[in-house]
Order: C-alpha cells, then structure tokens, then sequence
C-alpha cells in the first residue's frame, strides 16, 4: 500500500507536466517515498482547516518540484487544489503554478523557488513558533515545521546563514528531509562542491542522520529521531532521482517532459497500470483518511485553545494607537533635530514596550540602525520570551527569516541594517512583495549623507532599485514626524515595507496632524499658493526636504511663489485618485530633489523637469561636503531654478 500511495504522487508529477509540456519530475520521482512517509504518519494538518495555527508546516523549498506539494494537497483533500488545477499545471488561473506561491488556504506555506528561500523561511517559521509557544504555551501552539530540500538549496549562502542561526538557537522543531541524491542539472555534485554536508551540519550544532530515502521503515525511523533530538534535524534521505524511470540517477531527469515510452517503462517498472491523473479509489480513499488523520485534534484545539490564542493575525491594539499618539504629540512640542534613525529607535522602543506581537532584528548593527533599544530583552536558546533577536552578520538570511516568522501573521518582525547593504536581501525583500506578507525592512544610513564611510557605505542606486520591485511599499520619511507616520502605516498594512532612514540630523519640516499625511504617499508642506500662481513645485523626500524648503524660501524673497512637496512613499501615491495627485503636483515647473541616481523619477517631473541628484558613487569626506560637492545644496538648486524660469 505505502509504495502505491506513493506512486500516486509520482505519476501524478509526470502527468501534470506532461499536460503542461513543461516541468521537473526528478525530485517528486525520488522523493515520493519520503514525502509518502512524512503526511501519512508525521504531519499534523487538517485540509477542512488549512490556516489552523497549531498545524506543522510543510516547506517544498525546491519550489521545481511543485508537482509533488500539488499532488499532495489534491490527494489529502485540500478544496483548493483540485484535480483541475492539477491538469492545468503552469496555465493562466491554475492554482498549479510553475513554482509555489504562498497561499496557506489551500496548504501552501510559502513562495519557494529561489533556492535556499524556503529553508530560511522555514527557519523564520520555527523561530515564529517558539515566539508564539513562549507566549502562549505548550497546549496552545506546539508544532514543528518540516522542509523538503536538495543540494542546490544546501549550496546557496541564505542556507550557510539561516542554518547556523538555527543551530545556535537550537531550534528543535526544525526538520529538513534532504534530498541527497548526488545530482546537479550540470552533472554529480562533485563537479562543484567537494565539502561534506553532514559534517557541516554538526558543525552548525544540527542533529544529522542518514537514511534509505526509499525505505518507508528507515524513513519513519529517522524522523522519529529527529524529534526526540532537541537540536534541528538534518535527514539526509538518499535518494535517486527520477527514481523509476529510464532518467533514474541522471542529471537528464530533473526537467523535461518524459516520453510516451518512458512513460510506459516508469509505469510497467513501478507496477502502476492506470492512465494519465488517474487513481485507483483504494488509494485514493487511504490518502483522505490521511487527510483526516487530526480532524479530532483540531476541533479540540479550537473548542480549548482559540480564545487563548486572540486574533489570528496581527493588529495594531488601543495600546499602540495610544503610544503612537503620545510620540507624536511629543513630537510635535519638541521639534527634535535628530537622525530619523533615532526617531525611528524612539517609536519601536515604545510600541514595544506596549505590544508582545512585535519582533525587532538586525544584522549586528542593533543601536546603529535602531532596531535596538535598552527597554527590548534578547532572544536566546531555551528562552523565546524576548522581542530583539540578534541576527549576526548574515543580511540574506535575516531578510528570508523575517518572512517567515511574518508569514503566519501572527508576529509582526522588523529587521534592519545600513542601505547599502540591504543588495544583499534584496531576493527575500522581493520574496516578501511576491508574496504579500507584512514583512517590515529597516535601512538607515540612506544616502551620500553617511560621509566619512565613503562609497562603499553611501547608497546610491538602491532607493530606484527599491521602488521597482512590485506590491512594496517604500518610504523615506523627512523628520520625526513623518518617522512616526510611515511606522503607522507599516504596522497596519498587510503587504511589506521598507523604512529608509538617514544617519545625520535632520531638521522638523512637519508640523502636528491629527490625520496621517504620509499614507497618501505625497502632500504639501506648508501650502501658502493658489495653484494658478504656483511657478514651482518641490518635490523631495527625506533629508533634502529640509533643502527644498530653503528653496522655497529664497524663491519666494524674489517674488516667485513655490510649494514644497514631501512624497516619503512613491508607490502610495500613484494608488491617490488623478484628482489629488494633479494637485499635489501641479502645472507649474516641477523640481525633483533626492539624494539618489533620480531613477524614476521623470515620472513625476514630466519631459521639462528639473531633477538634483546624485549621479555617481559618492566621496569619502564630510556629509555637507558630499553634498556640497554633488551640488545638493539651497544655493545651487535655486540658481538653476531661477534660469529656467
């Protein structure tokens, strides 16, 4: 019966690539058998209730072989992934799609594919669960979480981070089924990688085994290990991929569409005599009482534990909306001139303190970006109850965890380091956009303004790269107000954002409002013109919107009247109705100022625009002298302004 169950699943694979003329069916062949093992007698879900909080997690992060998960999911009973969906894998409105995409109502639990994601994610996720259990109690939230992985996962540098993170926090709940079946697309492994994995592994402080991936008995025994060990597991699952077919063992069966013949032999060598998506009622009645297998469990967790664990994502509470009122008024009374980095410290520090659904992090530089302050407790090993973690120099892995502690909604996590290295995220930040979680990303040292640090240190190209990724909403705030109002924001969306924020002091542009002028992504400061005298429109965002007011100013001394626009989030404000956004922009000479290539920017200026940038890497010298040497300063802007008037 076990090997028929797990045929199911492998020639389901082959089908749904057949249909679709495209796939991988190399890993759902050699890995069948292990998957087979781990629903049937390990996994606690329940397809009637996908989203149950206390459920395990099962991660494909080899996303290619999403034939597998698909088959899964249809055979256990999940009603969003049907037979059709299955027959139109890769096809416009499948649910089926080339590589998962996040959608744990029907039992995806994240966005995998770039390989290595889903192992950090899964970290995020373990970690996400001993929060929640530190929180809440073992009756209450207690599961582990599961990933299937290969060696190309387990070559990617995300998996180096995220793993030794995992270790170092003994993350016990943390099982990874390797597919460890020697085969890249380029040959054996060992025409690229010569290191031992295993070994590497206990390096990390992982409890590793070693087993027959086609053994159910080996399987089950190995995974009943693993969960006695309170380290995370490592079962490294020998495995042959293609396993069955002609292409068994060879490089040649990761990808393409098999053959009528090779089908017939896969078929006639694994005793399956049925056609294409079809199988037998025997089977397929076994799979959905797998399905059902913690029915019982998970009507008793809601009867006993719902009320216990509140919301099932996370809000922003009468406390928060209380603190964050506080801060701005204060805000407001003392007009502080400070880093927007300190603002920022100043609001997570408070919001904290009144909530314990928030997670903050960095990448060894805690008090430098303030993501750290004296009032957050540390998160260690054995002991979850606190609110900061510490990430350690490892800015790819940090970004993929955030995602995944974000991705079960119940934890809002922040995490941050200097902008000019958020390159080294950028795959999980675009990860978090894909998948529309509340991921919340902190860059501080924003600009030319970090000075002395030199190029290596000051973005340049990094706000436009940014602000091209889809669904992210990225906001450069002026002063400590606008701080406060992109941090409202962040904490109440339900998509990711990324808070940019300066290393220098920054004067109050801003004055109190009791409504957040920053979620319309763009509005007047200081609004003294009727829109048919306006000769001028400032645009800037963060520091230089202290510039673009003194521009005002010495236009406004020779009589010619000028608005300033503050516009702290692009994306915001193209969502505004054409009405507001005209407005804001005006009719007159639009004048863009920002500390960045200017990328994107032609979008608001129009064809006869003028914009003030910087437009090379910057120098190793003071933050007025980079400025003063790129040309970003109230003098220069307004000479060359006024010679275009």
């Amino acid at each position: 019966m076990y090997k028929g169950l797990a045929n199911a699943i492998r020639f389901l694979s082959i089908a749904q690539v057949g249909n679709a003329g495209s796939g991988h069916v190399g890993m759902p062949l050699g890995m069948a058998d292990c998957l087979t093992v781990l629903f049937k007698n390990f996994l606690v879900f329940d397809p009637l209730s996908p989203q149950w909080p206390d459920r395990d997690r099962f991660i494909l992060s080899g996303g290619h072989g999403s034939t597998a998960l698909y088959a899964l999911l249809y055979l256990t009973g999940y009603e969003g992934m049907s037979l059709d969906d299955l027959k139109r894998f890769r096809q416009l409105g499948s649910r089926a799609t080339g590589h998962p995409e996040y959608d744990p109502s029907c039992g995806i639990e994240a966005t995998t594919g770039l390989l290595g994601q889903g192992v950090a994610n899964a970290v995020g996720m373990a970690i996400e669960e001993r929060l929640l259990n530190a929180r809440l109690g073992d009756n209450c939230i207690n599961h582990y979480i599961y990933v299937c992985a290969g060696d190309g996962d387990l070559m990617e540098g995300v998996t180096h981070e995220a793993c030794a993170l995992a270790g170092h926090l003994s993350l016990g709940h943390l099982i990874i089924l390797f597919d460890d079946n020697n085969v890249t697309i380029d040959g054996t492994v060992d025409v690229s990688a010569s290191d031992h994995v295993l070994t590497r592994y206990k390096s990390y402080g992982w409890h590793v085994v070693s087993t027959d991936g086609h053994c159910e008995r080996h399987i089950s025994s190995a995974l009943e290990e693993a969960k006695q060990d309170q380290r995370p597991s490592l079962i490294a699952c020998k495995t042959k991929i293609g396993y069955g077919s002609p292409r068994e063992g060879s490089s040649s069966a990761h990808s393409g569409v098999f053959s009528s013949l090779e089908i017939e032999e896969t078929k006639k060598k694994l005793n399956w005599p049925y056609g294409p998506f079809e199988v037998p009622e025997y089977i397929m009645q076994v799979w959905r009482i797998v399905g059902k297998r913690h029915r019982e469990k998970r009507e008793k967790w809601y009867e006993k534990q719902f009320e216990k664990y509140g919301p099932s994502s996370f809000s922003i509470t009468d406390e928060v909306k209380r603190a964050l009122r506080s801060i701005k008024k204060d805000y407001f009374i003392s007009r502080p001139f400070e880093a927007t980095r300190s603002s920022s410290q100043n609001i997570i520090s408070k919001v904290m303190e009144v909530s314990n659904q928030i997670v903050s992090g960095s990448a060894d530089l805690g008090s430098s970006t303030g993501c750290l302050s004296k009032t957050m407790a540390p998160i260690f090993k054995q002991n979850f109850s606190g609110n900061y973690l510490h990430y350690g120099v490892r800015e790819h892995a940090m970004g993929a965890i955030v995602n995944g502690i974000v991705a079960g909604r119940k934890i809002r996590s922040l995490a941050g380091t200097f902008l000019a290295f958020s390159d080294y995220m950028r795959p999980a930040i675009r990860m978090s956009a894909l998948m529309n979680i509340p991921s919340i990303f902190i860059f501080s040292h924003d600009s030319i303004g970090v000075g002395e640090d030199g190029p290596t240190h000051q973005p340049v190209e990094h706000l436009s790269s940014l602000r091209a990724i889809p669904n992210l909403n990225v906001f450069r705030p002026a002063d400590a107000i606008e701080t406060l109002e992109c941090w409202e924001y962040a904490l109440k969306s339900q998509s990711p954002s990324v808070i940019i924020l300066t290393r220098q002091k920054v004067l109050s542009v801003r004055f109190c409002d009791k409504v957040n002028l920053c979620e319309a992504g763009a509005y007047l400061l200081h609004d003294d013109s009727i829109d048919n005298e306006r000769r001028v429109t400032l645009i800037a965002t963060g520091s230089e919107v202290a510039i673009a007011l003194e521009v005002k100013k010495m236009l406004n001394d020779v009589q010619i009247s000028a608005n300033v626009v503050s516009m702290p989030c692009w994306r915001l404000f193209d969502t505004q109705l054409e009405k507001y956004r005209k407005r804001i922009l005006g009719d007159s000479l639009r004048v863009g100022i920002e500390a960045s290539n200017g990328v994107g920017w032609e979008k608001y200026l129009g064809s006869n625009g003028m914009f003030f940038g910087v437009n090379d890497f910057g120098k190793s010298c003071s933050c007025l002298e980079n400025y003063k040497f790129f040309g970003l300063t109230s003098r220069r802007v307004c000479d060359e302004v006024l010679k275009r008037l």
